[in-house]
Parts: C-alpha cells; structure tokens; sequence
C-alpha cells in the first residue's frame, strides 16, 4: 500500500553522529517489517549524542546507516548495524515536516481533562474508577509544592497573629496617652506643688511611654509588609508559573497516554493477525503522535526547571527571611519593652501624695439608692449594647495592620 502521510511533507538529510563510550548514539528505533514499511525513530534521549548533535526527532524516518539502505528492514537489524559500526555513525533519515497544531485533537484535549480530574485523586480511588492515567515516577516537584502550600499558610497565620499583636500594641499606646493626658490636666489643676509636680511626670512618663511604643510599632511595620509582600506577589507569581507548568505537564501526559493507546493497538492487531491501516501505510499519525509529545516534552522540562529554579528560591527566602525577621521582631520588642521598664522606675517615690479635695468636687449618694432620674432600663440597654459591640468586635476574624503615615 502507499504512504498514506495526511499532509505531511519528508526532506531528506544525513547526520554524522559520534558513538559514546558505551557504542551508543541516543534513539530507538519502531516500525520496519514485517507490520511497517518506515523505520522511524520513536525516542531521542536527553544528554545522548544524539540529541547533542539536534537534527534527528522524534518521528524522523531512517532510510540508510552508513550509505546502506535499511528501507524494509527489522528494526533490531538496523539496530545491530548501528552497534557495530565505528565510532561515527552516518544516518540517513527523511525529516518530517508536522504541525504540531495537527496533532492536537479533542482526544489530547478529553485527556487533559482528565488528568485534571485525576490528578486530585489518590491511585485506589482512579483504579476503582477504572481511570488510566499517565503519572510521573518520584516527582520531587510534588513535594516542593506541598511546602510551598505549608509556607503560604504560615505566612498567613504569621501575618494575622503578628498584625493583631501591632494592633494591640497600638491600642495600649493609645491608652497610655490618654492616662498621660489625664495626669497632667490633674496636675495643672492641683493647688500642691508637690502634687503638682508627682502627677506631671508620672503623666509625661505615659505619654513617653506611648512614643516610644509608637516607635517600636513603626519599626515593626516594614516585618509585616515584607511577609505580605512573600504572601501576595511572590507565592502567586510561583504559582501563575507553575499553572503553565501543570497545564503543559498534563498535555505531555496526554500524548504519553495515547501513544500508549496506541502501541496496544498494535499489539491487539498483530496478536489476531489483523492489518492494522496505519501501520502498513507508514504510521504517519504515530509519528505525528511521537513528534507532539516531543515537542510537549521540551516545553515541559523547560517550564519545570524555571518552577524548580523559582521554588527554590522561596525556599531560600523562607528558610533564610524568616529566622531573621522573627529575630528582629523579638528583639525590637524587648528594646521597647526595658525602655519602658526604664521609663516607669523614674516614677518611683513619687506616691503617696497629698490632694486636697474641696467638700464640692463630687457629689456622693451616700443613700445606697438609685435615684429617682436614674432609669434602671436605660442602664441594662446601655449594658446590652456594649455586649453586643464586643461579641461583633470577636467575630471579625482578621484585622487590618493599623495606619501609621
């Protein structure tokens, strides 16, 4: 029968190819007789000479091995001819000229599909279903995205805890100069020098207290913000990567998985004894086959080794950032907290002191009984409200990093 090639087009070409020490050149070799007129090559291996040497690929029809013609012949004679020739080897071999894009039909794209859907399950479940899938053998990629996952969320969780705790130190700030605040109005209107002078710096001692923890707040604020820069730009890029990655990887799969369909084809007709179109024809759609998913391999290794490069570097960044982050996290928070230790001991001695309180200042309801003006509704309203603002305030379950510019 003649060569059915579905618009594909061959040009001949001869490379010269050095053996490696081990008397091998790279490529294994399908078709020949006595099912395929082609002997083609169905594999180029990574790092062989070979693939070195870049002109033969997959689904190339070999013709001759040093000038002889090996057109009808057994695949394992052509192979044994190659062995024992010496060390450069002359293949001749029709190069074939496919669009890749050819190649890519709804059968590649169910099958994508559905390495999508079986990648989320374990093997028990897929093999209960009765789901063949192609997979990749100890896959270290795998696990490096498993820690990539685990850093993200301790990140997260970090940044949470760390934004609460700025948060809570901000809010005591506040606090403290409000008490500052207090203090001195009380010694600005105290009649006792001595008074006068205890309340005034034990006031000012709250409102250093509240710069100085406004300060280490500050300081603070550049951890959290590269930890959410690791978070939000740095993961994510990673991950945009690596799905272009996935989706490439499951298209090599695919080609991986129907080739495999189609050598137990072959082997199904040639057990029945059973002509088989393709294969006395030239096998030009296997070879269309073995050329995508070379072309799909490629891709896929040159995006997982940017994925690898760029885990790695997260990886770096995790193990390296974080130690010194934290480090400079505690430490910023012990400075403040001895300044402010500092800062409290100047007060001592200052109390007891002596106020003279006018009879007028207050008013005492020495009774024990509410007053008349006194609604004792209004005061369990007003209870009610303020637990109900506290239970909204423990609902929220993340804060925002207080603003401090």
């Amino acid at each position: 029968m003649e060569e059915d090639r579905m618009g594909m087009s061959v040009t001949g070409d001869v490379a010269e190819i050095t053996k490696d020490e081990k008397g091998l050149i790279g490529i294994s070799i399908g078709g020949g007789a006595p099912l395929c007129p082609c002997l083609y090559v169905v594999q180029v291996f990574d790092n062989s000479p070979a693939a070195k040497d870049g002109r033969i690929k997959a689904g190339d029809e070999i013709f001759s091995v040093n000038g002889i013609p090996v057109k009808g012949e057994r695949k394992l004679a052509v192979a044994a001819m190659i062995q024992k020739a010496e060390s450069i080897v002359r293949i001749g071999f029709n190069v074939l000229h496919a669009d890749p894009q050819q190649g890519h039909t709804l059968d590649i794209a169910l099958k994508k599909v559905k390495h999508r859907v079986v990648e989320s399950m374990n093997s028990d479940t897929a093999d209960a279903l009765g789901l063949s899938r192609a997979i990749l053998c100890n896959d270290l990629l795998l696990k490096k995205l498993n820690r990539l996952e685990n850093s993200g969320n301790l990140y997260k969780k970090l940044i949470r805890h760390l934004t609460a705790l700025l948060n809570s130190y901000y809010r005591v700030a506040r606090s403290q100069k409000e008490f500052g605040d207090l203090f001195c109005e009380v010694a600005a209107r105290e009649s006792s020098s001595a008074a006068n002078k205890a309340f005034l710096t034990f006031g000012e001692a709250h409102r250093t207290i509240d710069k100085q923890m406004l300060k280490l707040v500050r300081n603070l604020h550049p951890i959290i913000r590269d930890l959410n820069t690791f978070v939000e730009k740095a993961i994510p890029d990673t991950k945009l990567t690596l799905k272009k990655y996935l989706d490439v990887k499951f298209e090599y799969l695919s080609f991986c998985l129907k080739l495999k369909e189609m050598d137990d084809e072959e082997m199904q007709s040639a057990s029945m004894d059973e002509p088989l179109y393709r294969l006395e024809t030239g096998n030009y759609e296997y070879r269309l086959m073995l050329r995508c998913r070379h072309e799909s391999r490629e891709r896929f290794v040159r995006l997982r080794n940017d994925v690898m490069v760029k885990l790695e570097l997260l990886d770096q960044k995790h193990v390296q950032d974080i130690a010194m982050q934290l480090s400079n996290f505690v430490k910023a928070m012990m400075d403040s907290h001895i300044v402010c230790k500092e800062i409290l001991e100047t007060t001592n001695g200052l109390f007891p002191v002596e106020v003279d309180l006018a009879q007028i200042a207050h008013k005492y309801n020495t009774s024990g009984r509410l007053s008349e003006d006194e609604d004792i509704g209004e005061i369990i309203d007003e209870a009610r409200n303020d637990n109900s603002n506290g239970n909204i305030q423990n609902e929220e379950k993340e804060e925002k990093l207080v603003d401090l510019s």
